[in-house]
């Protein structure tokens, strides 16, 4: 049953199935697709908990009305490196960010790569 739908770092997500990995002690098809999330995450995830934790308070600070969670929580997992990169992750979702939003996004970002 679905209790909440919040948008989670890939960092979160990572947390989250570590923690459920430990718990599971038996071999069973459910902890070998857990070990293969696991493994996935831990190749693609850029971030520490706590640079993500930071970056997503630094990017919530900006005070960006067009940003909603979840493009926050996106900024986060893709870290964007140029101008270009951000434009990409908010392509075909109607959200046209100016210069000066671009460039604050792209300023906290580049701290964490």
């Amino acid at each position: 049953m679905i209790v909440e739908k919040k948008p989670l770092t890939l960092t979160e997500v990572k947390e989250i199935v570590t923690a459920k990995s430990k718990e599971v002690k038996e071999e069973n098809e459910e902890n070998s697709r857990l070990r293969n999330v696991h493994d996935l995450l831990k190749k693609i995830v850029k971030l520490k908990p706590e640079e993500a934790k930071k970056l997503k308070q630094e990017l919530l600070a900006l005070n960006i009305i067009k940003l909603k969670e979840k493009d926050i929580v996106n900024i986060i997992n893709f870290l964007p490196e140029d101008a270009e990169d951000v434009r990409k992750i908010f392509f075909g979702q109607g959200i046209n960010l100016g210069e000066n939003e671009i460039n604050s996004i792209l300023e906290k970002a580049k701290k964490f790569i």
